[in-house]
């Protein structure tokens, strides 16, 4: 990554919240002079405390005039826009915007793997990560990003013989410069985030930025299948390997049931707890660079048989009474929910709704076929209930997951499946899909009389 100095140099973190307040602590750490904006009232924590102590100076304003003409930096909470106050007067004045992830791998010295992706990337980052530390030839391997944890609030503890393994999402890579990853993954692209990006170039050039910079010496690992591939392929200078279940000449691929990983196999992927194509496709892309980083057959092959899964991520919760339910809340977009359905063939109850962002529903008609009762609920239950209709199928109106969840226990019978999917985002009831997934997931419980 180019070098980022922030010794005795004037950085403004923007946004005070999980990103910021690591950015804001390894800052000052790295030796800046630290200056806080927000644009609500900052709580006054041990951690504000102790910043303000050593220096650190916290303002209650997020307008233009909180970033001083003289300062050096803006680090910026990644969902903040491009288009805000301080975020346009920095660029006009030529002050470089960077994310907290640019702040941590400033100084990270040790192996470098990065996972990006519209979908399954964290799936896909956990499962390369749990790999990664099951193998004890590996040494210190830290899994950190969007996955959860801020890279600053790690780095500080790892040296030149440690591994990284990030999850980025295009928020936090566009606001990191020449990032240059030991291993990259694309898992896929798809059409997301076009309110921050504007448009699908932007969000394609977005992703690309982890290939752009590599070395020849570095691998990039990509989806055979995806329409963008060749062209991230033809403008990096790394060396490029293929994951694609169809393609046998795929450096990961499935061939006979088995997954095949440059050109031996690994084991049957009915033996992978997760389900589904779009998780073989996690397998594949995790494999493959978990084989290039020289992780152990064996170790890929514990985590493989072992692992249930991220949390709300086609998550499987429990089955009870022969009915098996599922968690896909951070099916966000269509894409999502089109690759939760292609896990099952059993009959399935969909539930489905959420933030009316303007999309067709009606795109996923095809991926009905084992759908047999569709249950709607937020400000898309128009659309889901046109989408229902469409595949003649019998779709329940109903307020929220709270509502769809006992319904869907009631309906379901041995042998079905009911999942939570929503092809939509939560805002429009929830503050996230992780609320909207915990609500659904204690609902079902209730019904069911299930404690936790």
């Amino acid at each position: 990554m180019a070098a980022l100095d922030f010794n005795g140099k004037k950085v403004l973190v923007l946004g005070w919240a999980k990103s910021g307040r690591a950015a804001a602590k390894r800052l000052l750490a790295l030796g800046a002079k630290v200056t806080v904006a927000n644009r609500d009232a900052i709580a006054d924590d041990q951690d504000v405390r102790e910043l303000k102590e050593a220096g650190v100076v916290f303002i209650e304003n997020d307008q233009a005039e909180a970033l001083a003409a003289d300062s050096d930096y803006l680090v910026k909470n990644p969902g903040i826009f491009y288009n805000h106050p301080i975020v346009e007067k920095a660029e006009s004045l030529g002050v470089p915007v960077l994310t907290e992830v640019a702040v941590a791998l400033s100084t990270f010295t040790g192996r470098l793997i990065v996972v990006t992706g519209s979908n399954g990337k964290t799936t896909t980052t956990s499962l390369l990560g749990a790999m990664l530390q099951h193998d004890p030839k590996q040494g210190k391997v830290v899994i950190a990003g969007n996955i959860g944890t801020p890279v600053c609030e790690v780095v500080g503890d790892l040296g030149s013989n440690d591994t990284l393994v990030l999850e980025l999402s295009t928020f936090q890579l566009v606001g990191i410069p020449e990032i240059q990853a030991d291993i990259a993954v694309i898992t896929n692209i798809f059409a997301n985030h076009l309110d921050f990006h504007h448009n699908r170039d932007n969000y394609v050039a977005a992703k690309e930025r982890v290939a752009i910079h590599q070395r020849p010496d570095q691998t990039l690992i990509l989806n055979g299948s995806g329409k963008d591939t060749p062209a991230i392929k033809a403008l990096s200078k790394a060396r490029v390997h293929i994951f694609d279940p169809d393609d046998q000449q795929a450096f990961a691929h499935e061939s006979a049931g088995n997954i095949v990983l440059d050109g031996k196999v690994l084991m049957p992927f009915d033996e992978v707890k997760l389900v589904g194509r779009p998780n073989l496709e996690n397998a594949l892309a995790a494999t493959a660079a978990a084989t290039v980083a020289g992780c152990s057959p064996e170790a890929m092959k514990e985590v493989l048989t072992t692992f249930a899964g991220v949390k709300h991520r086609l998550e499987y919760l429990f089955k009870e009474d022969g009915v098996i339910y599922y968690n896909d809340s951070k099916a966000t977009d269509i894409e999502a929910t089109q690759a939760a359905l292609s896990a099952f063939k059993e009959p399935t109850i969909l539930l489905a709704g959420g933030l009316d962002r303007g999309d067709d529903l009606n795109r996923l008609v095809p991926d009905l076929k084992n759908v047999i009762q569709v249950i709607a609920f937020g400000q898309t239950t128009d659309k889901v209930v046109a989408m229902a209709k469409a595949a003649n199928l019998p779709v329940t109106v109903v307020e929220n997951v709270e509502e769809a969840a006992p319904l869907a226990v009631q309906m379901a019978k041995p042998g079905e499946v009911v999942l939570l999917s929503p092809a939509a985002a939560s805002w429009d009831q929830y503050p996230n899909f992780e609320i909207r997934g915990d609500k659904y997931v204690a609902a079902l419980k209730k019904a069911l009389g299930k404690k936790d």
